[in-house]
């Protein structure tokens, strides 16, 4: 069983950063495609970064020219660097993997969640 485990959520004042990780563990054939998303209060959750294995990277609107992903394939790892956060930035941060356990078999895995809050 794949497992995602996820850190660096708190507590931060606009303008300030924070950097989230998330490392994927278990039976890991490749990994092809880590992403971040969002849930902010009393919204749907949405899409926040994404990249894959050889580094390519796209971001929403919202967050672009300020949070950087990133990954390290050796540790199976991703990671969001949030810089000039805003109160908007609000929100349970998920961890979104696409992991083939065999040559065959692919899934999609979510972490538990990290909460991000943002004060003004």
């Amino acid at each position: 069983q794949v497992q995602l485990v996820e850190s660096g959520g708190g507590l931060v004042q606009a303008g300030g950063s924070l950097r989230l990780s998330c490392a994927a563990s278990g039976s890991i054939f490749s990994n092809d495609y880590m992403a971040w998303y969002r849930q902010p209060p009393g919204k749907q959750r949405e899409f926040v970064a994404e990249i894959f294995s050889d580094h390519r990277q796209t971001y929403a609107g919202s967050v672009k020219g300020r949070f950087t992903i990133d990954r390290d394939n050796a540790k199976n790892t991703v990671y969001l660097q949030m810089n000039s956060l805003k109160p908007e930035d609000t929100a349970v941060y998920y961890c979104n993997a696409q992991i083939r356990s065999t040559r065959y078999t692919s899934d999609t895995y979510w972490g538990q969640g990290t909460q991000v809050t943002v004060s003004s």
